[in-house]
Order: C-alpha cells, then sequence, then structure tokens
C-alpha cells in the first residue's frame, strides 16, 4: 500500500511540474489548470493527461 501512495504522489507532483513548465497561449491558461489540478487532486490529474497536455501550444 505504501508503494502505491509514493507512486500516485509521484504522478500528481509530475502533473504540477508538468502544467508548470507547459507553454500555453496565456498565463490564465496556466493559472486555471494549476487550480484545477491543486484542489481537485485525483480528477484534476486525470483531466490534464486526458484533455489538458492535448491543448497546450
Amino acid at each position: 500500500m505504501f508503494g502505491i501512495g509514493i507512486i500516485g504522489l509521484a504522478i500528481y507532483a509530475y502533473t504540477i511540474y508538468d502544467v508548470v513548465i507547459s507553454n500555453f497561449h496565456n498565463s490564465t491558461d496556466r493559472l486555471i489548470w494549476l487550480l484545477i489540478v491543486v484542489l481537485v487532486p485525483f480528477l484534476g490529474t486525470i483531466l490534464w493527461f486526458l484533455i489538458g497536455r492535448g491543448k497546450r501550444i
């Protein structure tokens, strides 16, 4: 169980890092995605990998 928690934390940390370094059209998009990932960790991470990564430019 402890290993699963560490893996989940690593994925969450990577998601935050990926949002911060991504190129967006404006900084508002970055802020919105960062808030989604931080405030709703599990769902925000899933949404970022399904929707957000493809929309960044």
